[in-house]
Parts: structure tokens; sequence; C-alpha cells
């Protein structure tokens, strides 16, 4: 039997997850992350993409914004800016932010304007491709 550790996972919003589990696989700058219990100490700096843990045999799928991860004594936190399932996410919603940020990216703006509406682009991007990955079963 494989072993567990605590996993609570906070979003600005909402605690997402708080409880045991036995696997957590996050993403980060650098590729994802692969958690078991008893993993070493870490730090980690995530990026949108798909945060997937087990608990109980039940896989759960949720797609995160920006954040970091901390693995300390057999434990977990992970804090990220957004994060819901992703047959929460609005189809229709985000590809209205979509048009809205390539509409906004092609006037005329200040850099931090610019790398504002880039990151909202690059989100509801992801937003997309995470609920299409979804609805087509992978």
């Amino acid at each position: 039997m494989a072993g567990k550790f605590n996993l609570k996972i906070y979003a600005t919003d909402k605690v997402v997850f708080d409880g045991e589990c036995e696997s957590l696989v996050l993403p980060a700058t650098d590729g994802e992350y692969a958690i078991l219990a008893q993993h070493e100490d870490l730090l980690i700096a995530l990026v949108l993409g798909e945060l997937r843990f087990e608990t109980n045999g039940e896989k759960q799928v949720f797609f995160t914004g920006l954040g970091f991860a901390y693995v300390e004594n057999n434990s977990v936190v992970v804090f990220v800016d957004t994060a819901e399932r992703p047959e929460e996410i609005d189809l229709r919603r985000a590809e209205e932010a979509k048009i809205r940020a390539e509409e906004k990216l092609r006037q005329e703006t200040g850099r931090q304007e610019y790398y504002h509406t880039k990151a909202s682009l690059a989100r509801a991007m992801s937003r997309m491709k995470e609920a299409a990955r979804h609805r087509r079963g992978f």
C-alpha cells in the first residue's frame, strides 16, 4: 500500500482541498513535479496548468493559475491564484476573454498593460485547452 501525505490547496477565494492523498502532480516552471509520501523538502514555483492528485483511489484534477507549493515533513501546501475543475470552466466565457485580449493587443498600450494583456490571453487559452482536453476524456 502506498504511503499518504497531507495536502492543502488554497486559491485566493477558497480552500480547494484539505486532506490526505497518495500522489500529487504539479505544473512547474521547469516541467511537472510528482510528489509522493516522504518526499524531500522542496519549494516549487507553479505555472498555469493541470494539478492532479489521487486520494483514496480517486483521481482529482484542477486547472490552476500561478502560485507555489511547499513540501515539508510529509505535507504539501499549495497556494495558487485560481483553481477550478475542468468541468467548471465556461468555454464561452474563456473564448470571450481570449477575443478581448487579442483585440487589446492590437491596440497601442504601455509596456505594463501589454504584459498584463499577454498574461490574460495565455490564461484564457490555457483554460480553453484544459476544458477541451477534459471533455475529450484525456
